[in-house]
């Protein structure tokens, strides 16, 4: 049977590493605070208590972390790299730097392990739907192999080589960064001239403005509920990957680096816990001027 290792088990890695034990696969699940894994145990997995654990004897290794900093902190360690399989396959799901994921594909390949880029969108509703959007970059032999594996969290689709799916993820927070400030602005605009936002939101069913963002967040922002499912201090970083991305090609995104400054007053101003709808307080606050 094939093992699969998994580290990271926060508010996206809990579902999706629930949804891969319900599929049928087994699954060693690590998490750097023990207690976050425990609830797994009733799916059937195994909680390792350190790295090497998890990795050793696993033909696929999945990391769903936080950032850059935290992937390259497992992902560089000796306990992670001593222990892999040979012949093995680490799948990255975090959303990182494409650079990122170029380097860790480049190291593991020395070894002969190799390796995809696959993050996600979804949200935690994707997550615990097993729906949530895997967009892959790697080679087409080593996708195949691991397609069965990715279907049991959502659609993947390989969208060419290694770092392109941290290039797509990021494509897909432009169109994510951007949309909610348009909702946000929406909203605040009929708040203030006396419309219902609810019955907006309604009205705009079917047609071109609606997203699943409008039907989500623009309730979010009317209900004034910023509880964390997305964070505004992760979007702040995908942000700052955007840009950086996009100026390593010599492209300018005005409209990218606009939401950029908004979510980084929201980080500045205490905001990076809230959820990332929470936009809407940003355009709030410059109306307050």
């Amino acid at each position: 049977m094939i093992t699969i290792g998994f580290i990271g088990t926060g508010l996206m890695g809990l579902p999706m590493a629930k949804n891969i034990l319900k599929s049928g696969f087994k699954l060693k699940a690590f998490n750097r605070s023990i207690e976050k894994a425990e609830p797994l145990k009733e799916f059937g997995a195994e909680i390792s208590k350190t790295i090497s654990d998890v990795v050793k004897d696993s033909d696929f290794v999945i990391t769903m972390l936080t950032d850059d900093s935290a992937v390259d902190a497992i992902t560089s360690s000796s306990d992670f790299l001593d222990n892999l399989k040979s012949g093995s396959t680490v799948i990255d799901m975090s959303s990182v730097k494409p650079t990122t994921a170029a380097k860790h594909g480049t190291n593991l390949k020395s070894k002969n392990v190799n390796y995809l880029d696959a993050p996600v969108s979804g949200g935690t509703i994707g997550a615990e739907e097993a729906s949530l959007a895997i967009m892959v970059g790697g080679e087409q032999s080593i996708f195949d192999k691991s397609e069965k594996i990715l279907k049991a969290m959502g659609n993947p689709t390989l969208v060419g080589p290694v770092g392109s799916g941290q290039v797509s993820k990021l494509a897909n927070q432009i169109v994510v960064g951007v949309t909610i400030g348009a909702v946000a602005e929406a909203i605040t605009l009929c708040e203030k001239a006396g419309a219902d936002p609810n019955k907006l939101i309604k009205a705009l069913s079917g047609g071109w403005a609606d997203s699943k963002i409008l039907q989500t967040h623009g309730k979010r922002m009317i209900d004034k509920d910023f509880s964390p499912k997305g964070k505004t201090y992760t979007h702040l970083k995908d942000m700052n990957n955007i840009l950086e991305c996009a100026n390593s090609y010599n492209t300018h995104l005005p409209i990218s680096n606009l939401v950029k400054e908004m979510y980084k007053t929201l980080v500045d101003n205490g905001h990076g816990n809230t959820d990332h709808s929470s936009l809407y307080n940003e355009i709030e606050r410059i109306n307050k001027k």
